[in-house]
């Protein structure tokens, strides 16, 4: 952890296309760091390991299933995973294993590397370590989708959370 009194501890989730699964981690992540009085200490983002959708709102579907949950995800932007965000972050989360190998191809360095983790290796009741891609499906993977970066990012948020603030 690289979070000082003047810096915050920066996270970024990465998805495909950044427009489902990594928005939706962004949005509950900042959420669970505003509601423990931490939104100064913690800053996350998002991105895509591909450029399809840079630019973009997230998925309609996205933005109804946070909705539904109480959270807003309307501000958010589509943009592409850079190697600039391995200096700028000191967590690179990325939401399934294909992620995960990409980044690790990316990566110009061990210190690069080791700041990659799977969302869900965090959460241990996860039955899997892929959070599944819900846009060729229906609304209610959306949702289902949301359920397991929720569970995934509160264990994710307790793992940090003490670290982050013996940093104020």
């Amino acid at each position: 952890m690289t979070a000082s009194a003047d810096e915050p501890f920066r996270v970024v989730f990465v998805c495909t296309g950044n427009i489902c699964r990594s928005p939706m981690a962004d949005v509950v992540f900042r959420s669970l760091a505003d509601a423990a009085g931490l939104r100064d200490r913690v800053a996350s983002t998002s991105a895509g390991t591909g450029d399809w959708h840079v630019g973009e709102r997230a998925d309609q579907r996205t933005l109804e299933a946070l909705e539904r949950r109480g959270y807003d995800g309307s501000r958010h932007r589509a943009r592409q995973f850079t190697h600039a965000d391995f200096g700028r972050s000191d967590l690179v989360v990325a939401l399934d294993r294909s992620h995960e190998r990409i980044l690790s191809g990316w990566a110009r360095n061990e210190g690069d590397a080791d700041k990659i983790a799977l969302l869900m290796s965090f959460d241990p009741a996860a039955p899997t370590l892929d959070v599944p891609d819900p846009y060729y499906a229906g609304p209610g993977m959306f949702d289902d989708v949301l359920g397991m970066i929720e569970s995934a990012s509160r264990s994710l948020f307790r793992q940090l959370e003490p670290a982050i603030r013996s940093t104020t």
